[in-house]
């Protein structure tokens, strides 16, 4: 049974940071693509980053690449998100989901990050 838990939200001001972790349990987190997925209020999920499970790769959206940074820990079973240079459109419930199902409901209940200007 796959469960992921997020941590490390808060509330920041604009040009702030928080990093972001998820723990991964109940499953091969290692050989999973893993994905970091945000709810803006009001708002439908985005996509914003993924990593490959062996490579490393990653991928970002548009609005968050050059400021965010995912990153992964196999031997820990965690995930990261490092956000640099919030803005006040970052504000969103983040959740770490996995890349099983193409609509992200392979997720954690999520972390809230606000950022006030």
């Amino acid at each position: 049974q796959v469960q992921l838990v997020e941590s490390g939200g808060g509330s920041v001001q604009s040009g702030g940071s928080l990093k972001l972790s998820c723990a991964a349990s109940g499953f091969a987190f290692s050989t999973y693509t893993m994905n970091w997925v945000r709810q803006a209020p009001g708002k439908g999920l985005e996509w914003v980053s993924r990593i490959r499970p062996s490579t490393l790769s990653t991928s970002y959206a548009e609005s968050v690449k050059g400021r965010f940074t995912i990153s992964r820990d196999n031997a820990k079973n965690t995930l990261y998100l490092q956000m640099d240079s919030l803005k006040t459109e970052d504000t969103a419930v983040y959740y770490c989901a996995t890349s099983r199902f193409t609509d992200y409901s392979d997720r954690g209940q999520g972390t809230q990050v606000t950022v006030s200007s």
